[in-house]
């Protein structure tokens, strides 16, 4: 569990550690990653993903994984013209690139001993894209692509590949990237919800979930007609 020292991550391995799974907590911020780790009965390991050796070193300390769930991710909002290369660097490195790297070190292990899941949590910002979001949407629609893929090339495997979609949480996450969550609709879920999501996902075999699930008619109206989505897109953002 990466970005597991709070919101959706804490979450989450409070969900897993409750259905009887032994939970890795993994996180930047050491004190308050312990604190989760403790609180779920499980193990707590220190790592910054966006280090170009960090996703090698974590999968060694971990050990064998039968679930590893890909949560670790950063935002930023502006006009995209305004945005620092740094900033772009930094989320591509960690929205997409980490969760690339971590899987990659993670399958071997899982193929041989025959089980596996792999969950990547995504956004409705990856499907729906979002104004002042386009390198955290752009990152996001390529873990989408990322899971569909990995779940065709392991189709006859004994590895499983889900994408939990979420739409805004109430989380950290705003306040870290420096703008307030403004829009009054949709309203944030409760990052319990998405754990419970993610947890789902794993003990049904679920490829996709979308939380809220109403969320998910705007992803099908968007590939059914996108005539339809764009003028709504362009007047809600």
């Amino acid at each position: 569990m990466t970005g597991g020292s709070s919101g959706i991550g804490a979450a989450t391995a409070l969900a897993l550690s409750s259905a009887g799974a032994s939970v890795v907590v993994a996180g930047t911020d050491a004190e308050r990653t312990a604190a989760v780790a403790a609180r779920a009965g499980g193990r707590a390991l220190t790592a910054d993903l966006r280090e170009p050796d960090a996703a090698a070193q974590l999968a060694a300390e971990a050990g064998p994984l039968d679930v590893l769930v890909n949560n670790a991710g950063v935002g930023w909002s502006g006009p995209f013209a305004e945005m620092p290369q740094e900033r772009i660097s930094e989320l591509v490195a960690l929205d997409l690139t980490a969760a690339m790297l971590l899987t990659r070190e993670v399958l071997p292990g899982m193929a041989e001993r025959g089980r596996g899941h792999v969950v990547n949590v995504g956004s409705i910002a990856g499907h729906a894209g979002g104004r002042g979001e386009a390198v955290y949407a752009a990152c996001k629609a390529g873990l989408a692509g990322f899971t569909e893929a990995l779940r065709q090339e392991h189709a006859s495997g004994p590895i499983d590949f889900s994408l939990i979609v979420p739409g805004p949480v109430d989380t950290p996450f705003f306040e870290r990237r420096g703008t307030p969550y403004e829009r009054s609709f949709p309203h944030p879920v409760n990052a319990g919800r998405v754990a419970v999501a993610v947890r789902d996902a794993i003990l049904e075999r679920r490829a996709e979930v979308v939380v809220p699930a109403w969320l998910g008619v705007a992803m099908r109206v968007r590939g059914a007609a996108p005539e339809l989505y764009r003028p709504l897109a362009d007047r809600f953002g």
